[in-house]
């Protein structure tokens, strides 16, 4: 008889036994791994999906930035950057388990599909680990669902909508960036202040995930201050001109505008407000106003003169004084030659927990890794003290208010923080009913 045996490679093997007849033909099998692309080689690959195209174009551009400058800074390049204020000190520049980084990019277009398309072609054609990137919730929830399915860690890049760690939530999947419901609570108590309890809101919301669950949370908290909510109208991505939306609004009733818009739909959005007049009117008595519930250094680079004086939040800000924070500036400048956006922010700190966390576990298994990340609390990658909540892999932290600049010193001094909006105002509990519907399930180590 033949006796069959796998080597550690997983090929499948025959020895001769004492008495057999006959001979069993050779079998060869493929060789087995115990998570999807387990390194093998002197190197580990990252997979950055990020819009190229599209209407958050920009967004992507700047998120493909800052992953370059953390892989730069992994191999221990530059001046380390981060690595020098992060808490943990587990990475030392020497890469991360003892081997080189390098990366591949997709675009996504800011397209579900396309984004899937291109993840999957990372993970299958060149061995990506870990996927990461996006600028568009709709992307992030999709590459999200597929990074479960194929046993991959996807560190999730711009992402607001509440349903990448609510109803859509995976184990898989870890998101840096703060959500709309964060935005709400911290925007109600200054809303309040600036414009008082008797408000009437008209909202423009983009017509996908973020936008609805942005418009969700911005209204709920401004009902709680008393505001009224007049109308709530939804626009598609790209749209381009918003002036067929825009002209209702002013007959309306309305007081406020809510532009539930990201980049270049809001930079289109609020010129076309602005250029209607909107800033300028009386409406039951008082100065119309607008807000952005979601703000961005580039978005404000690109309306320009529209935002003196608009309120909205953020996720981080290059003008934040802490050492983290500072360290990034000093390193993205000095590299790309002006300051980086609250985009490239989250994706660089994105990349370094990760490769922080497989360190720490010493494995590149993507269920160590999500066990190394979960309840992690960390300091020293700006916005102050951040705890990676296992419940739903969310990160909670202090969570900025701006307001447009009236007399800004350059093109990237658009925005003032006015606010710094402590972390536990925004904390809310794992079943918040914003965030209910789904199960953040198993990790999958796939293969």
């Amino acid at each position: 008889m033949t006796k069959f045996t796998i080597s550690r490679r997983g090929l499948l093997k025959t020895s001769a036994v004492a008495g057999a007849g006959i001979a069993a033909p050779m079998v060869w099998s493929r060789p087995a791994y115990a998570y999807t692309n387990e390194p093998t080689g002197g190197t580990v690959t990252l997979g950055f999906n990020v819009p190229q195209t599209g209407a958050y174009a920009e967004e992507g551009a700047d998120e493909l930035r800052a992953y370059e400058l953390a892989v730069e800074h992994l191999n221990g390049g530059g001046d380390g950057g981060m690595l020098a204020t992060f808490s943990s000190k587990a990475l030392s520049g020497s890469g991360i388990n003892g081997k080189k980084v390098e990366f591949v990019t997709g675009d996504t277009q800011t397209k579900s599909d396309a984004a899937r398309a291109s993840a999957k072609r990372m993970i299958e054609r060149d061995g990506a680990i870990m996927i990461t990137g996006g600028s568009s919730s709709g992307v992030a929830i999709a590459v999200q669902g597929l990074c479960q399915e194929m046993g991959v860690i996807f560190m999730a890049g711009l992402t607001h909508s509440n349903d990448t760690t609510g109803k859509d939530k995976k184990a898989n999947g870890f998101r840096h960036f703060f959500n709309a419901y964060m935005s709400g609570a911290a925007l109600a108590p200054v809303l309040k202040a600036q414009y008082g309890a008797d408000r009437k809101a008209y909202h423009l919301t983009a017509d996908y995930t973020w936008g609805w669950t942005q418009e969700e949370s911005i209204a709920a908290a401004t009902e709680g201050l008393g505001w009224e909510t007049v109308n709530k109208v939804r626009t598609p991505l790209g749209a381009g001109d918003f002036s067929q939306y825009i002209t209702p609004v002013l007959n309306s009733g309305a007081d406020v505008l809510i532009l539930n818009h990201y980049g270049r739909d809001m930079v289109n959005s609020l010129t076309q407000a602005v250029q209607f007049g909107l800033k300028d009117k009386q409406v039951n008595g008082k100065q119309f106003e607008i807000v952005v519930p979601l703000y961005s250094r580039l978005m404000a680079q690109g309306a320009g003169e529209a935002v003196k004086g608009i309120f909205g939040s953020t996720n981080w800000h290059w003008s934040l004084q802490d050492a983290g924070s500072q360290a990034f500036v000093r390193s993205f400048g000095q590299k790309y030659g002006f300051p980086p956006s609250q985009a490239a922010h989250t994706t660089y700190c994105q990349t370094l927990l990760y490769a922080d966390a497989a360190q720490r576990a010493g494995s590149f298994n993507p269920c160590a890794i999500a066990e190394a990340l979960e309840d992690y609390q960390f300091d020293g990658l700006g916005n102050g003290p951040t705890l990676y909540r296992a419940g739903d892999h969310q990160c909670f932290k202090d969570v900025l208010v701006v307001k447009g600049k009236d007399n800004p010193t350059s093109q990237f001094d658009l925005l003032e923080v006015v606010d710094v909006t402590p972390a536990e105002q925004v904390t809310y509990p794992v079943d918040h009913p914003m965030f209910a519907g789904g199960e953040l399930g198993k990790c999958n180590p796939g293969a």
